[in-house]
């Protein structure tokens, strides 16, 4: 009599087992996350930094130095950022707000002040290069100080009307003052290719150079 395998007696098919010298993939996921996160934990307890930690952190350390300059008159010793331009020295640091901040860019003139006798622009100049440099603004051009007389430049430039918003006044006289004493005045064409370098938005070019023509030759 023949006997018939069913259904019921054949057994069910089994995993083969896992052998202990071989890790499984779970295992291995999970051994390698705890010894990855160790690592990490480990450099940051220990002190150790990241790579990149050390990039990182220079760049966000402030760079700066002190500066000693004379400033109409009067010796100023200040600590600034590197990147610190002259013109926010004056107005941030120093409260001499008669220099103005038009552009920030050096193309309207309304920040120009004398360093060393020279007319520049101080939203341009850093701060940190100017080691005992002689600095003077429209606060120190009158030779009696602010409370004294006006410098000649500043009573030509009422007499003729030069200004009308006076925003761009204060450059325009600092670099009045250095166009007469670098010597552009021949004439009136001169002086308004030398004094192009500063913007009047309402228009006052013309009184601006007859003041200026005005101080040079003491008309």
């Amino acid at each position: 009599m023949s006997t018939e395998l069913t259904e019921s007696a054949v057994p069910p098919p089994t995993e083969p087992p896992e052998s202990s010298s071989t890790p499984s993939r779970r295992t291995f996921i999970a051994t390698t996350t705890a010894v990855g996160g160790a690592v990490v934990a480990g450099g940051l307890i220990a002190g150790t930094p990241l790579v990149g930690s050390e990039e990182a952190a220079a760049a966000e350390a402030p760079h700066g130095g002190n500066v000693s300059l004379t400033v109409n008159g009067r010796r100023h010793t200040v600590t600034v950022d590197n990147r610190t331009s002259l013109l926010d020295l004056l107005r941030e640091d120093l409260g001499l707000t008669g220099s103005k901040k038009g552009c920030n860019a050096g193309a309207c003139g309304a920040c120009t002040v004398l360093v060393d006798g020279r007319r520049v622009n101080s939203c341009l100049t850093l701060a940190v290069r100017l080691e005992g440099a002689e600095v003077t603004t429209i606060e120190g051009l009158a030779p009696g100080g602010e409370d004294g007389e006006l410098h000649p430049l500043q009573k030509a430039f009422i007499e003729e009307d030069a200004f009308q918003c006076g925003y761009c006044t204060p450059g325009q006289i600092m670099s009045g003052v250095g166009c007469i004493q670098e010597g552009h005045t021949g004439s009136a064409d001169e002086i308004r290719e030398w004094m192009s370098g500063n913007i009047c938005r309402c228009g006052c070019y013309v009184k601006i150079v007859r003041a200026v023509e005005q101080t040079a030759h003491g008309k």
